[in-house]
């Protein structure tokens, strides 16, 4: 239980320290930590398959498009969410990105391991090819540019006022997701990653379990998508290519699948990487490339399993100590 407080309390102060220092720094940082931040809720949604339900996809990327190019369609065609109506674009990408979810799974979640991957892969290149070829709606390749962020009573154009919006909504999307991997539903669902045939003898509807997950998983992303276009400024194609879901994916395990927080430390860590990396040599995405391979095979818990890697070292070298001081008091 103080393990437990421990690492709320460290969030905690994680967050408020985004909120103090960020805003003190360049306006490029700003954008950056602000993109990092929308794209973490989707990260965060994946770990809720991979990491809690044993549940690998690599279409993650669809709901954060589906939510995207709701949110660009409604402001360029309609002008809905440029005002106090941002919010209800909001509800609408959850309610969108939950939608098409509850769609894909009735075709995916029956699947298991590299079955479901590679559904999950077929769903998601399913919607880039809309993305791609429906012109007349989405803008093809050209995809759809974005003139200007929402308005109510604070001018979200300016990147400071922007920030602090999305880690209000960041911060509230892993406070559900907390509360939601740790009820009854949630031991649920680890029960289910660890030995789903206990689970059903055991009485428990592990495709509904699953199902639901997959479903609020999908509304997650759809929030980023949101999120994500007016950060971005512009909605394409690329916003739903399978290079998405793989970097979602990549990201929850550097961090540290099951844990949400080790999803959210992952995107940050790639996001800066890539900047900074590609500033300083062009082959910048082997060394990212390497990151990921080195973290797989020495880190599998990842970077949120360092701290319980160090404490059983220090258990496994306390143990011969005690055993000798055992022998000396016999």
């Amino acid at each position: 239980m103080n393990s437990e407080r421990a690492k709320v309390l460290a969030v905690t102060a994680a967050v408020v320290a985004l909120a103090i220092v960020v805003p003190m720094t360049t306006s490029f940082v700003i954008l950056l930590a602000t993109r990092a931040l929308a794209f973490s809720i989707l990260v965060m949604s994946l770990d809720i398959l991979l990491g809690f339900t044993g549940l690998a996809s690599l279409g993650q990327a669809a709901y954060l498009g589906i939510g995207a190019y709701l949110t660009a369609i409604l402001a360029t065609k309609y002008q809905l969410g440029l005002g106090l109506d941002f919010w209800l674009v909001v509800v609408l990408g959850l309610l969108s990105g939950a939608a098409l979810a509850a769609f894909f799974g009735l075709l995916a979640v029956r699947a298991t391991g590299v079955y479901f991957l590679m559904i999950t892969l077929a769903l998601g290149q399913c919607l880039w090819g809309l993305a791609y070829r429906w012109n007349s709606l989405t803008g093809g390749d050209n995809g759809i540019n974005l003139t200007a962020r929402p308005k109510f009573g604070i001018d979200l154009s300016q990147d400071i006022t922007f920030f602090y919006l999305v880690l209000g909504c960041f911060t509230l999307s892993l406070l559900a997701m907390y509360v939601m991997v740790r009820s009854p539903f949630g031991a649920s669902l680890l029960g289910i990653r660890e030995r789903e045939l206990r689970m059903r003898i055991l009485g428990y509807n592990t495709w509904l379990h699953k199902y639901i997950a997959f479903v609020i998983a999908g509304a997650f992303g759809g929030l980023a998508g949101v999120l994500w276009a007016h950060t971005a400024g512009i909605v394409s194609p690329e916003n739903v290519v399978l290079t998405t879901s793989v970097d979602a994916l990549l990201m929850a395990v550097l961090g540290g699948a099951g844990t949400l927080v080790g999803g959210v430390i992952g995107c940050f860590i790639v996001f800066g990487m890539r900047e900074y990396l590609s500033t300083l040599v062009p082959w910048w995405q082997y060394v990212l490339g390497a990151v990921y391979v080195l973290t797989i095979l020495y880190l599998p818990d990842g970077l949120m399993g360092i701290p319980e890697r160090i404490r059983q070292h220090r258990t496994a070298e306390d143990r011969p100590q005690a055993k000798n001081l055992a022998i000396v008091h016999s």
